[in-house]
């Protein structure tokens, strides 16, 4: 498996992983108005339109099938992580995660992470700031994760245990 950008030919296969997993581990926490929300942000005209922009965008490709997909919105939120529900529990979060702490711009990366997702963020190295919220449906935990721009690579792997 590699980490790699996302590409325009991959737009089905990242819609796909992410309705996949939404709809296995966040969707029923959710009201209808939630749901809606996120099947918008996960289209593939949505995704076209956010890789067109200032977001950097990977996925996790083992020979040619999508299995992962993240988000990096501006260099410092993202906006999302999501791992196909069939390859979950591998490390394909972690080597996402890891894979896009490189682009960040900034000393602290957030997420407004679903309530589902916190115990994952923890595990790598994100830490809940503030209350639980919610957006046009969609109900977040604000996290984070410090960066030290200097050791970099060092921290971005110690925090994650790599």
């Amino acid at each position: 498996m590699i980490v790699r950008k996302m590409e325009e030919k991959d737009l089905a296969a990242v819609t796909a992983t992410c309705m996949a997993s939404f709809l296995q581990s966040v969707a029923d926490t959710l009201s209808e108005e939630g749901i809606a929300t996120f099947s918008k942000i996960a289209e593939s005209n949505a995704f076209l339109d956010r890789m067109n922009g200032d977001n950097v965008m990977l996925v996790a490709d083992n020979d040619g099938n999508i299995e992962g997909v993240i988000e990096l919105k501006e260099g410092r939120h993202i906006a999302m992580l999501f791992v196909s529900p069939e390859h979950q529990k591998e490390g394909i979060g972690r080597k996402l995660i890891s894979s896009v702490l490189d682009y960040a711009k900034v000393d602290t990366v957030t997420v407004r992470a679903s309530l589902s997702s916190i115990p994952a963020y923890e595990k790598y190295g994100f830490e809940c700031k503030g209350e639980a919220g919610e957006l046009a449906g969609l109900a977040y935990q604000p996290m984070e994760i410090k960066l030290n721009n200097s050791l970099h690579t060092d921290t971005v792997s110690s925090a994650l245990g790599i």
